[in-house]
């Protein structure tokens, strides 16, 4: 086959012609700037807000191609929460220091822990997903699920004080909602027991009460399933049920010892 219907085979079968990966890539150094912008003592506040909303204008321009979507000027608003946000990011710094004794200062958390650039990444995604502007909080927030492990649904409400640690593995799904002062670690998932496109507009994530901790690996799924306040819930159990608040959940594994040709089990 010559080159030259090679190359007009492959338009035809081009069949996006919004889908634009430079919108990708101006997303991401966004959210990094944006980072910086809040975090970066060495970054000028006054200078990087104008150079911040030129890359916004871009990103708006290139995400806004179908009729009637919400893509007026944005930037305002969002510029008016992000003290706001910030705040509530310095207390999820704060959180990370006083529960997690490897960690020594702020500073260390801001620079060193994936959890909490996942978790800041998705505090300045979520007013963009509740403006309804289209695909750019969910590029955001995949930016950091990629460079964290991390997997947090813009859609999903967070409370205060939030608390991730180690990341790896975290799936928090769009409608589940976190109150105050939880704590998760490595592997945890709050999802959905339907994948069903017909559900996509119903609650399909679990509701965590205030000062809740997850442990690792634990699986926590349906809309309906709500983990009541000051619960812990133990490393690799699987939930699909409400429990009640004060609970202790935990997983007993079946353990069986060889010794001298014959199993034993010890639980």
């Amino acid at each position: 086959m010559k080159k030259e219907t090679i190359i007009k085979d492959i338009i035809k079968h081009k069949q996006n012609p919004n889908l634009k990966f430079v919108l990708k890539e101006k997303t991401e150094a966004f959210a990094s700037h944006l980072f910086y912008t809040l975090f970066d003592n060495d970054t000028s506040v006054a200078e990087n807000i104008d150079l911040l909303e030129e890359e916004f204008q871009e990103i708006v321009d290139l995400a806004c191609w179908a009729p009637g979507k919400p893509c007026g000027k944005i930037w305002e608003s969002y510029l008016n929460e992000l003290p706001e946000l910030l705040r509530k990011l310095n207390l999820d710094a704060q959180a990370i220091v006083e529960n997690d004794p490897a960690s020594r200062t702020i500073e260390e958390v801001c620079l060193a822990y994936p959890g909490f650039y996942a978790i800041a990444i998705y505090r300045l995604s979520r007013p963009l997903y509740l403006y309804g502007l289209p695909i750019v909080p969910r590029l955001m927030t995949e930016y950091a699920h990629r460079l964290t492990g991390v997997d947090i649904n813009p859609g999903a409400q967070i409370g205060e004080s939030f608390f991730i640690d180690h990341a790896t593995g975290i799936v928090i799904g769009e409608t589940t909602v976190i109150k105050d002062r939880v704590k998760i670690y490595q592997g945890v998932t709050l999802g959905a027991l339907h994948v069903e496109k017909s559900l996509k507009d119903i609650k399909r994530h679990p509701t965590v009460e205030s000062n809740v901790t997850i442990y690792a690996n634990a699986t926590i799924l349906g809309g309906k399933t709500v983990i009541g306040a000051n619960s812990i819930i133990g490393g690799n159990v699987w939930l699909t049920n409400s429990v009640p608040e004060n609970s202790l959940v935990y997983h007993t594994p079946d353990i069986k010892i060889k010794s001298n040709g014959e199993i034993k089990n010890q639980g």
